[in-house]
């Protein structure tokens, strides 16, 4: 167990504060980071669905062949995650093809013509973004998708919990590291008080570590060398110990 000097306990915990500042800084920015790429990403890839479909579908639309085109579609819905839509509009907003089960939701079949991205709450499903794309410049209608934003905060909440573990990690790592090496710095003071102790108890100072303490060339050593000179200065005839 690392023992910490309470010389130095207000270091550490000024090393400890620094590094919980830090990481919780670095927490914030990665994580705000992580939200809004993955919401930029989750709507870019659904109008490049909605703009596959648009492009794909032409001549179906074209030929009035909507069981072909209700077909295409449902084969696109498993890209849009657990609880997505698709519907299709004509160039008079008529709804022409959809996956809504069992069937169109009021806030959808009532709405005016939309374009871009908006968000809708649907009542009994939840709360989605909708991005449309045009079908020929929007003289063949257009093609809408729902995206649930459950599903979006579920995936940004994955992505979030797999970088707050390593930066955990990293924080508990750079405490203990704070703490090993606050202790390292420590314990030539701490051997100074030990040695500084034998010598007012008159106690034998002849120990490997107090040899090395002598030789130091810092400011413990400095400090040890004029405990020595203080203790000789008291008792001249003391033996076991050398004025260096």
């Amino acid at each position: 167990m690392i023992k910490i000097t309470r010389l130095f306990q207000w270091t550490i915990f000024g090393v400890i504060g620094l590094f919980g500042v830090l990481g919780f800084t670095n927490a914030i920015v990665t994580l705000t980071a992580i939200d809004r790429d993955l919401t930029r990403e989750t709507r870019e890839n659904s109008q490049n669905i909605a703009k596959a479909i648009a492009d794909s579908n032409v001549d179906i639309l074209l030929n009035n062949d909507l069981s072909t085109l209700q077909s295409r579609i449902d084969q696109m819905l498993p890209l849009l995650g657990s609880n997505g839509y698709i519907y299709i509009t004509d160039e008079h907003n008529e709804i022409i093809a959809h996956t809504f089960v069992p069937n169109i939701p009021e806030e959808i079949s009532s709405s005016e013509p939309t374009g871009g991205i908006i968000e809708r709450t649907l009542k009994g499903k939840g709360d989605f973004f909708e991005v449309s794309h045009p079908i020929l410049a929007g003289v063949g209608g257009n093609v809408h998708i729902l995206i649930d934003q459950d599903d979006v905060s579920l995936l940004i909440q994955g992505a979030m919990g797999n970088q707050v573990w390593p930066l955990a990690i990293t924080f508990l790592v750079a405490i203990v590291l704070g703490l090993f090496l606050v202790n390292l710095a420590a314990r030539p003071i701490q051997q100074l008080l030990h040695y500084a102790v034998s010598l007012a108890k008159k106690e034998s100072v002849d120990e490997p570590q107090n040899e090395k303490l002598l030789v130091r060339k810092d400011e413990a050593g400095d400090l040890a060398r004029l405990y020595q000179y203080f203790a000789l200065v008291a008792d001249p005839k003391r033996s076991g110990i050398d004025a260096t």
